[in-house]
């Protein structure tokens, strides 16, 4: 049930932990997406709420919801203009040679007939800076946490692949999935609201990352 996920409820502001696997917009094929779920999380409202950013279909986690228009538009504004804060964690096929870092790589996107479209690194590209740092590390493969600074699409799998050169492990576009799902999950969210105490969330790591070895104990902090 779409209701056990709700980390955050108040009367503007619902923050989901959205399962892997779940587009946020409806795919052309018209197969299950997160508006199939939006009735089952007016509680009370008579208005579904909207999404107000975006995860990938195979990223989990944090996802904003705006219970109204005015609240959306709000929300929106504070995710341009840079004042919200997201913490990501990843497990990638490789470890830095550095504990810690900053990827300035502008992206833009491409695309072909043969490989559909898809982001990379570009001079003539948009903004995208992500700071990092490797949490542990077992196996040759390193638990990492990822701040986004901007939010361009795709924009930590691209960084840790073209940026870091090791990308996100069982990410079938900018790496190599070898039958593992894309273990990159959105574990905190904080919005500031003046006025008003944050839209503050945190999701539990998942169970695909202890599996591996990594997140079982304390949750990582905010760097």
């Amino acid at each position: 049930m779409i209701q056990d996920h709700v980390l955050f409820i108040d009367g503007e502001a619902i923050v989901i932990d959205k399962p892997a696997g779940l587009p946020v917009d409806r795919p052309r094929d018209g197969s299950i997406s997160l508006e199939n779920h939006l009735a089952n999380l007016t509680f009370g409202f008579q208005r579904w709420p909207t999404a107000v950013h975006r995860l990938d279909r195979d990223t989990s986690g944090c996802l904003l919801l705006a219970r109204n228009p005015k609240a959306h538009a709000r929300f929106q504004q504070a995710f341009e203009a840079g004042s919200v804060t997201k913490r990501y964690i990843a497990v990638i096929d490789g470890v830095p040679d550095e504990e810690a870092g900053l990827i300035d790589l502008p992206l833009i996107k491409v695309s072909s007939a043969e490989a559909g479209w898809r982001m990379t690194g570009d001079p003539k590209g948009k903004s995208a800076r992500t700071r990092w740092r490797v949490l542990a590390s077992r196996e040759g493969r390193a638990f990492v946490a990822f701040y986004p600074e901007t939010g361009r699409t795709h924009q930590i799998r691209v960084h840790a692949a073209e940026g870091l050169g090791i990308p996100i492990t069982g990410d079938p576009v900018y790496g190599a999935a070898h039958g593992r799902p894309l273990m990159l999950h959105a574990a905190q969210l904080t919005v500031p609201r003046p006025g008003k105490p944050d839209v503050h969330a945190e999701a539990p790591t998942p169970q695909r990352f202890k599996a591996m070895g990594f997140g079982g104990g304390a949750e990582p902090d905010n760097g």
